[in-house]
């Protein structure tokens, strides 16, 4: 059994080519819940769905977003009705008085759909109509995920990192943002000045996610560290279970150069090095590492070298490959 911690893109892509190296039969997927919001009444999970998608053969690898091909009406429409009604086009966050109110999953990120910010193709609607009308049916989000997988034939078990709310709140020189206002509407510009996984300090990790961690070797993969897996490491007990477990990660960085994403300025402003060795301070637990062939990073760690950018499924099995390797380096330095 081999459990992916997944965030962001940088995991699924490498998901996406791993599957000859790693047999999907065997392996758990726990997924970030971070970047969840609630919209228009609909619970979004971004992490959850790239997953799905990715694995159901239906993603949009262009943006690594959404279902390819999917239709606009309904978001348009919206986006048309709302300038025809005088509504001020932009995310319109709920008050503070109805971010508590009624399902426990939504919340800290409730928008309003008047004006929708972030697009959402009317195939991808229908799956999150599905799974927040499962969850009002009293079904937890674990359960609603394994159904979803089974509506899209995936194979790996993918599980939430957590069955209550977590929202990653990106704090700015003018105020707080979700993390999705943060990236989606603003492009990400706004100056950060800290990061906060808000709810982290009352939710727990989900049963399956911390099974899956005790159940064999872990790989963190190229995601932001902060905001893609800092949401699941600031769970109780998730940190603990990963010193336990035999843990491989790639950095997303070469040196100091991201390769996509605000990694960079996230991690400088949490108090890390905007570097593979920032990335190595931020995962303590980690027992070896996969890095590009141009990153010369002394880690005091086991390292396996590879080219870790992957543009297609042959270059993420090639990560995977190397992952492998790591494994296997970081189980022989235990023995």
């Amino acid at each position: 059994m081999t459990t992916f911690l997944a965030g962001g893109t940088g995991t699924p892509k490498l998901l996406a080519g791993g599957r000859e190296v790693f047999d999907p039969a065997d392996a758990t997927v726990v997924a970030n819940t971070g970047d969840d919001v609630e919209l228009g009444g609909l619970l979004v999970c971004p992490d959850v769905d790239t997953v799905l998608f990715e694995a159901g053969g239906v993603l949009d690898r262009e943006t690594w977003w959404g279902i390819d091909g999917d239709d606009a009406t309904t978001h348009d429409y919206l986006t048309d009705l709302s300038a025809a009604a005088g509504i001020e086009t932009g995310p319109r966050y709920l008050p503070d008085d109805r971010q508590t109110a009624g399902r426990d999953l939504a919340r800290w990120r409730r928008f309003s759909a008047a004006s929708e910010f972030m697009f959402i193709g009317d195939r991808d609607r229908a799956v999150h109509v599905l799974r927040t009308s499962l969850l009002d049916e009293g079904d937890s989000l674990t359960a609603v995920t394994r159904t979803l997988a089974d509506a899209f034939d995936v194979t790996e078990d993918v599980v939430p990192m957590s069955e209550d709310p977590v929202a990653t709140i990106v704090h700015t020189p003018d105020g707080p943002l979700h993390f999705q206002e943060f990236w989606v509407a603003e492009d990400g510009e706004p100056t950060v000045e800290d990061v906060e996984f808000r709810g982290a300090e009352d939710a727990e990790p989900s049963d399956a996610a911390l099974d899956a961690l005790r159940d064999g070797p872990a790989v963190v993969g190229p995601s932001n560290p902060v905001t893609s897996i800092g949401p699941m490491l600031a769970l109780d007990g998730v940190r603990e279970a990963l010193a336990d477990a035999t843990v491989v990660a790639v950095s997303p960085f070469v040196e100091d150069e991201v390769f996509s994403g605000p990694a960079a300025k996230l991690m400088e402003a949490v108090g890390y090095e905007a570097s593979t060795a920032g990335v190595a301070d931020a995962y303590p637990f980690a027992d070896a590492f996969v890095l590009d062939d141009e990153d010369g990073t002394n880690l005091d760690r086991p390292v396996v070298r590879t080219d870790t950018e992957m543009s297609g499924d042959a270059d993420a099995e090639r990560v995977a490959r190397a992952c492998r390797r790591a494994i296997e380096c970081a189980s022989a330095e235990v023995a």
